[in-house]
C-alpha cells in the first residue's frame, strides 16, 4: 500500500472551511485500488494554516491510472484555466508519495 499526501499551506483561517471539499464522494471512489482520503488540518503555524489531503491507494500503479483519467483532470481544473488565481487561498502544495512500510491498528 502506499500514501499519496498532498501538503497544501493556505492562507489563515482556511484549511477548515476547505477541508470539506476533499472529502467529497465522487469518480475518486471507483477508481481500482482506490482504498480512502483523510484530510488532515494543522493551525499550529502563525503565518498559514496546513492541510495534508492523505490518499490511500493500493499501489503506484493504481494512483496513476486515476491521475491520467479525465475525472482527475475535471476534478483538478481551474475555473481561471491554467492561469493561477489571484484570489486564491493556496500558498503552496506538494505531493509526497510513500511506501507503507509498518503499521498498528486498534
Amino acid at each position: 500500500m502506499i500514501t499519496v499526501t498532498n501538503r497544501i499551506q493556505v492562507k489563515k483561517g482556511m484549511a477548515e472551511k476547505m477541508a470539506p471539499m476533499f472529502a467529497k464522494p465522487g469518480p475518486l471512489q471507483q477508481f481500482e485500488g482506490f482504498h480512502k482520503v483523510e484530510v488532515l488540518v494543522s493551525t499550529q503555524f502563525e503565518e498559514y494554516d496546513e492541510m495534508s489531503v492523505v490518499m490511500y491507494w493500493e499501489d503506484e500503479k493504481s494512483f496513476g491510472v486515476w491521475r491520467e483519467s479525465d475525472a482527475f483532470k475535471e476534478a483538478h481544473k481551474r475555473p481561471t484555466g491554467d492561469a493561477p488565481d489571484p484570489n486564491s487561498p493556496v500558498i503552496t502544495s506538494q505531493i509526497v508519495v510513500a511506501k507503507v512500510a509498518a503499521e498498528i491498528a486498534k
